[in-house]
């Protein structure tokens, strides 16, 4: 039979970070599903934060029913559900009624994908490891929601920010103190932003959402975290928005970009290099 040293050693191959970025992948299918079809049903159980419960017919669930084309309601057999290779084969068509099928689907399960297999390759086949691929998939369903909707839901984020609050009980990132201080700092230092700026120019320049995404933030990387995450989200945010200016000739009234997907790619990043990181800033900050 094979040692427990031996499976530990077969886990850590590059084999076994592809079959998770195979894995990733189906993942990012699933989820999708949960970014079509999780806003809409907050709507209608009047649980969005943007409006009331509207009337009509009541959106289909995350599981019920099956996957099927938009235009056509013709269901999707499990061939034609293969996360990117059944967009190739199909070439980006329903087989049934010829529309087009959006290309985000693949993008979302390539980039699931991609980001699970960066996960393993970096942490290992750990708690940690497992920890992030979750934490992944967390970051991806709400980054796309953020920027289909402008919100993020609080059935998403609050259960992670208490699963961090309870994964520090082990510890698997941080210990519970951290996690608990990251948790509310997170939550405070957007929150004290949201108020100053409204004060000085009347406007909100963010949602309720950012603040308790960085608080989830803060309890899985705890307080220590904080401050090279909202360097890192603001600094992205502030180039992505020049160069959208620059491409599309924004103004000041166009509308504001979400602020969740760059949360969670520095949250990914620090998850990942979070040492680096706070070693990198510390010795700019002695540079300059």
């Amino acid at each position: 039979m094979m040692g427990f040293e031996s499976l530990a050693g077969l886990l850590s191959t590059p084999a076994w970070v592809v079959v998770m970025g195979i894995v990733g992948t189906a993942v990012g299918s699933f989820l999708n599903v949960v970014i079509l079809r999780l806003p809409p049903r907050l709507h209608y159980e009047g649980l969005s934060p943007l409006s009331g419960k509207p009337a009509g017919e009541r959106p289909p669930g995350i599981l019920r029913p099956g996957s099927h084309c938009p235009a056509c309601k013709t269901p999707i057999r499990a061939w034609q559900n293969l996360p990117v290779i059944s967009f190739l084969l199909l070439r980006g068509q329903c087989r049934h009624c010829g529309v087009q099928i959006g290309f985000r689907y693949p993008l979302v399960e390539l980039l699931s994908g991609l980001l699970s297999a960066g996960v393993v390759l970096v942490l290992g086949p750990t708690w940690q490891g497992l920890a992030g691929l979750l934490l992944t998939w967390v970051f991806i369903t709400l980054s796309f929601i953020d920027i289909d909707h402008g919100q993020l839901p609080d059935l998403i984020v609050l259960p992670g920010l208490w699963l961090g609050l309870g994964a520090s009980l082990v510890p698997v990132f941080v210990v519970p103190a951290d996690a608990i201080v990251g948790a509310a700092a997170g939550y405070l230092v957007l929150w004290s932003v949201y108020q100053g700026f409204r004060w000085v120019t009347g406007k909100a320049g963010m949602g309720y959402g950012d603040f308790k995404f960085l608080g989830l933030i803060g309890a899985w990387l705890g307080w220590q975290s904080l401050p090279w995450v909202i360097l890192l989200s603001g600094a992205a945010g502030a180039l992505f928005s020049l160069g959208l200016k620059a491409i599309r000739g924004d103004t000041p009234k166009s509308p504001a970009l979400p602020f969740g997907p760059f949360l969670a790619m520095a949250g990914w990043v620090a998850m990942l290099w979070g040492d680096v990181v706070m070693q990198t800033g510390f010795l700019l900050l002695l540079v300059f």
